[in-house]
């Protein structure tokens, strides 16, 4: 009898979700682990009008990941990165996590943009599964504290205020928003409004645009009528790039900022000659010459994979699985998700290559890297 209680109580445990038996054990995994694998799950867009951001971040990833277990993994586990299509949008995106908890991922890891991070997070956190390095850098994600998110890249508020004080310190004080109607452009529009009211101004005039659209011309319209000297983006690259364009045919001359979820070399890619005056904020180390050990390393990994090129969105993914690595290192072979975490917490005052990090046990955004590029007609980006 108590053999079959036993069996019994065991088939019920590898029915759950994310768990299984160790080979000569009678105790369950943790969710997402097995001897020899460890599993994340990334849902992002894989099509649409932001698919070079899910894409990108993905193959930088990826090609870290892929060294990473060509030399062994992790503790003796190969990471296997899984991804699922959400189109950036937030119901997708909800779907999408909610069957990589059920299929129990040890972590949710890269998922892209402020309105499906939103949907997603409650989630992870209830099921309490990490909700590593989302490509977004809005507040609501990281106020207040969460145990479960946690955050490579510096925030909207640190890119914004960097664009505002560089703006200002020239002397030019009417700045317009351009910004998409979602919690990612309003958390943008935040971060400019902050900075302004900082030095007793506001934004000159406002426009807005529809997620996954490109009708800009209503935006125009308001804009220009606030006569700015600067405009801030707070979009993703093809809305930016029809902005900007229409922009130029309404006889804007001055400087067009964005942040760094627009995609830079995506928005580049777009505009071709039309990128002259555009500047981007960055919160990556550059990744088109070796000016760091980390921007060496990535392009080294980039020009060992035939027809892949170096982007930021990309070492975004690069630097994200390194950090990831370093902590499940720390946690060792007996890892679990509660002590991943802890793990995490350990990163401190870390050089990653040129890149500073600094997490601890009530902080989870472990940078504030922040710098300004500038797009040019003949395709190159300057830093």
């Amino acid at each position: 009898m108590r053999r079959r209680h036993i069996l019994r109580a065991a088939g019920a445990a590898a029915a759950l979700p994310g768990l299984a038996l160790l080979p000569g054990r009678a105790a369950a995994q943790v969710a997402g682990l097995t001897d020899t694998t460890i599993v994340l799950g990334q849902s992002a867009p894989f099509s649409g009008a932001a698919e070079q951001l899910g894409l990108q971040f993905h193959l930088g990833a990826q090609l870290f990941f892929e060294q990473l277990n060509a030399k062994g993994g992790v503790q003796g586990r190969r990471v296997e990165l899984r991804r699922l299509d959400d189109g950036y949008e937030p119901d997708k995106c909800a779907a999408n996590t909610r069957q990589f908890i059920g299929d129990g991922v040890f972590a949710l890891f890269g998922y892209i943009g402020t309105p499906t991070s939103v949907v997603a997070l409650p989630l992870a956190t209830e099921a309490k599964v990490p909700f590593f390095a989302p490509f977004t850098g809005a507040e609501v994600l990281r106020t207040p504290f969460n145990r479960y998110a946690i955050h490579v890249r510096a925030s909207y508020f640190d890119e914004t205020a960097a664009i505002v004080r560089q703006l200002t310190q020239v002397g030019i004080k009417r700045i317009s928003v351009f910004y998409q109607n979602d919690a990612y452009g309003k958390a943008g529009l935040e971060g400019v409004t902050r900075a302004l009211k900082e030095l007793n101004l506001e934004p000159a005039s406002l426009g807005t645009v529809e997620r996954n659209t490109v009708d800009v011309a209503e935006s125009i319209k308001s804009i220009m009528a606030g006569r700015p000297e600067a405009i801030v983006q707070i979009s993703a690259y093809k809305s930016c790039a029809a902005f900007i364009r229409e922009s130029r045919k309404a006889g804007f001359a001055g400087n067009l900022y964005n942040v760094s979820f627009v995609g830079t070399q995506a928005l580049l890619d777009e505009l071709g000659k039309d990128a002259r005056g555009v500047a981007v904020s960055q919160v990556m180390p550059f990744p088109y010459s070796p000016v760091s050990p980390i921007s060496g390393e990535y392009l080294a990994a980039v020009r060992a994979k035939q027809g892949r090129a170096p982007n930021y969105s990309g070492i975004e993914g690069f630097v994200a699985a390194k950090v990831f690595t370093e902590a499940l290192n720390r946690a060792g072979r007996g890892v679990t998700r509660e002590g991943f975490i802890n793990a995490v917490q350990t990163l401190r005052n870390m050089d990653m290559g040129g890149f500073p990090l600094d997490f601890g046990p009530n902080k989870h955004t472990g940078s504030k890297f922040v710098e300004l590029t500038l797009l040019t007609e003949d395709g190159r980006i300057r830093r």
